[in-house]
C-alpha cells in the first residue's frame, strides 16, 4: 500500500522521514513517499509529486507548528482525499495539541505522538492496506519493538 508523507518545513521533514523509515518495519507492505528522497535527480518533480498523490491511497500529513497553515500541506491533503471512500489522510501532530489545529487539516481525524494514539494510527494503516493484514496481536508486537 502507499502511503504519501507530507511535509513543509525542517521538524516536519525529520519526523516524515522517520516516518519513512519506521512504518515498513511495523507493516511490511506499505510503501512510503517522501518527494525529497523518492523524486529522482532530473525528474519533474511537480509530475512525480502528482502520479504519487493520485497512486496513494493513504496520506499521512506531518504537521507542526511551524508548517500548521503551509500552502502545499493543504494543498496535499485536498489531493489525498480526493476519493473519500477509498483514501484516507491523517494529521500526525507532532510537538502541536489537537487544539491548536484549525483550517481545513480540522476536517481529518489526526493522530498525536503518543503511544495510544500512534497505535490506532498503525491499525488504521492496516485495516487500509487490501493486501494481506497483520494481526492486531502481531501489530502490537511490532509496535512494542
Amino acid at each position: 500500500m502507499k502511503v504519501f508523507l507530507s511535509w513543509s518545513g525542517d521538524l516536519s521533514h525529520k519526523v516524515a522521514l522517520t516516518l519513512r523509515d519506521w512504518l515498513p518495519s511495523v507493516i511490511q507492505s506499505i510503501e512510503p513517499y517522501v518527494s525529497s528522497e523518492d523524486i529522482d535527480k532530473g525528474a519533474r518533480w511537480s509530475t512525480d509529486i502528482a502520479s504519487e498523490l493520485a497512486d496513494s491511497s493513504y496520506g499521512i500529513l506531518c504537521v507542526t507548528k511551524e508548517n500548521l497553515h503551509a500552502p502545499w500541506l493543504t494543498f496535499e491533503a485536498g489531493a489525498l482525499s480526493k476519493t473519500m471512500d477509498k483514501s484516507y489522510v491523517s494529521p500526525f501532530l507532532f510537538d502541536i495539541k489537537r487544539s491548536e489545529v484549525n483550517g481545513p487539516i480540522l476536517q481529518f481525524q489526526s493522530t498525536v505522538f503518543e503511544k495510544d494514539d500512534v497505535k490506532k494510527l498503525l491499525l488504521s494503516l492496516n485495516k487500509a492496506d487490501s493486501g494481506e493484514q497483520l494481526t492486531a496481536e502481531r501489530l502490537e508486537k511490532a509496535l512494542d519493538v
